[in-house]
């Protein structure tokens, strides 16, 4: 029987704790700080905008198929070495990713890149909680969670950024010290603390499902909204080979003797019910932070950069009150906190829902700061209530499934939310247009207003065509808007099926 390790202290315990939290912060950063620069990367490169998105499709695709394997990988050469190794081969493919020279090579260091990221996450979390003691567990994750939050955040702000004012590499060079630092500090705390290893066969089988599944679905939702959805027969034989692909993988690795991914955790009730509404949950957060960009910046006028110091606030409490409430978070039934988080996240999108085309920045500003008490209340309490009662030898395969689980639900979420967003504006352009005839006061006062101006009558049409598509879409933010606050709201009760940890 595996002798629990004893908890780390002192000066050794906080570098440790520094080191995950650039490993972490590194690692979530790319996921978002490309995502500007799609169309520098696209001129740089002699390549279309639409073969530009594949820099973040070929990442997105292979971070997903890694992450599960990330209890398989951990147990076969131990959490330490996996953690260690994945974090300095990320750092080399970020270095590659800066060198490439055309299209083809870029995507394939990001495909490295995105592989290597894989189990950095959930071994971030697993060896973070294994180093502190149990008292102060709840502490760890809280920092933790603070890397979760401001990294996505910061991405599209530091991507634009450096783009403007250096040149597209460099979202990748930065990376480089970040990532050797991170790897060196982790082995000097943990080299004499590794995991133990399990000498066992790798489930090919079930590998090869998971990559043909995964990847086919990841890049039907990265397309599908592009290419019409299933009005596209290529759209149509991903969605097939994702569906039977899932199936076979879900059956095989049940009867599996060795499964590279390990489903019986989810026969565990407070594992089901917490990755279950844990994915919901961050799959409408997920949304949220993407949806309300992008509308700054299609329909609003905002620049990426100011786009981004609008949505960034709701980082500032965690940033500042995480430490201090994770002294107390572990002595109450984490469903309560869970149900704050909800409470929060389901008033402001509600909030959210209200907006008009002539909000000022500082009435986006502040619900955004708002959400900040939901940020607090929302990764800590349902990590805990998710990974309760599990055994320390299952957590890094818990931590990596419930990881994979919350990001194909965000990636799910954001291509359901866009087309979603998408219908609705059509809708509501249509039916404002409808109203737009010779006949209309609204219409006729806005040609003679034109017309006064010099324009002529085909000019002035557009002008009310332009006007009704801005109030299209913001109608349409609205509704999505107030979905989620829906969404929001059976969440906060759907959580008290979960079982209370035991203290």
């Amino acid at each position: 029987m595996e002798v629990p390790q004893q908890p780390l202290e002192g000066s050794t315990l906080v570098l440790l704790t520094l080191a995950l939290a650039l490993a972490s912060f590194m690692q979530l950063l790319d996921t978002s700080i490309a995502n500007v620069s799609i169309p520098a990367i696209a001129g740089d490169l002699a390549a279309s905008p639409n073969q530009g998105t594949w820099v973040i499709t070929s990442f997105t695709v292979s971070n997903a198929i890694a992450m599960p394997l990330t209890g398989w990988l951990s147990r076969r050469f131990g959490e330490v070495r996996v953690f260690v190794f994945a974090t300095a081969l990320f750092t080399l493919a970020s270095g590659l990713c800066g060198l490439a020279p055309n299209l083809g090579l870029l995507i394939a260091a990001r495909v490295m890149q995105g592989a290597f990221a894989g189990p950095m996450i959930p071994l971030s979390q697993s060896l973070l909680i294994s180093s502190y003691p149990p008292e102060r567990k709840t502490f760890a994750l809280s920092l933790w969670s603070m890397t979760v939050v401001v990294a996505p955040i910061m991405g599209p702000i530091m991507g634009g950024w450096i783009t403007d004012n250096f040149s597209w590499p460099w979202i990748f060079y930065i990376n480089l010290p970040v990532g050797l630092l991170a790897a060196f500090l982790t082995w000097q705390a943990l080299r004499d603390r590794e995991s133990a290893i399990v000498r066992q066969p790798i489930d090919t089988i079930g590998l090869m499902l998971l990559i043909v599944s995964v990847g086919a679905l990841q890049i039907m939702l990265d397309k599908g909204n592009e290419m019409d959805w299933f009005e596209s027969s290529e759209i149509v034989v991903l969605g097939l080979v994702a569906l039977l692909g899932l199936i076979f993988f879900v059956v095989w690795e049940l009867t599996e003797q060795h499964p590279v991914v390990d489903l019986h955790l989810f026969s565990g009730r407070n594992f089901f019910i917490g990755s279950l509404v844990f994915s919901l949950g961050y799959m409408a957060f997920f949304a949220n932070i993407v949806i309300l960009p992008l509308w700054l910046q299609t329909n609003m006028g905002y620049t990426a950069t100011w786009a981004g110091l609008a949505t960034a606030p709701i980082g500032l409490l965690p940033l500042f009150l995480s430490t201090l409430l994770a002294r107390h978070m572990h002595r109450s039934d984490p469903r309560l906190w869970a149900t704050v988080a909800f409470g929060v996240f389901g008033a402001t999108a509600y909030w959210f829902s209200g907006f008009n085309t002539d909000i000022a920045f500082s009435n986006i500003v502040i619900p955004r700061f708002i959400q900040g008490i939901g940020i607090l209340t929302f990764f800590v309490p349902l990590t805990t209530l998710t990974l309760a009662g599990l055994p320390p030898q299952l957590m890094a395969s818990a931590a990596g499934l419930m990881a994979f689980t919350r990001f194909v639900a965000a990636s799910i979420g954001v291509s359901l939310s866009i087309a979603y967003w998408e219908h609705r504006t059509a809708y509501h352009h249509s039916t404002l247009v409808e109203n737009a005839t010779p006949y209309s006061p609204v219409t006729a006062d806005t040609l003679s207003a034109a017309q006064s101006v010099g324009f002529d009558a085909t000019t002035g049409l557009t002008m009310i065509d332009r006007m009704a598509h801005q109030q299209a879409v913001m109608l349409a933010t609205n509704d999505f808007f107030l979905v989620s606050a829906g969404i929001f709201v059976v969440l906060m009760f759907s959580v008290w099926f979960a079982r209370a940890p035991k203290a």
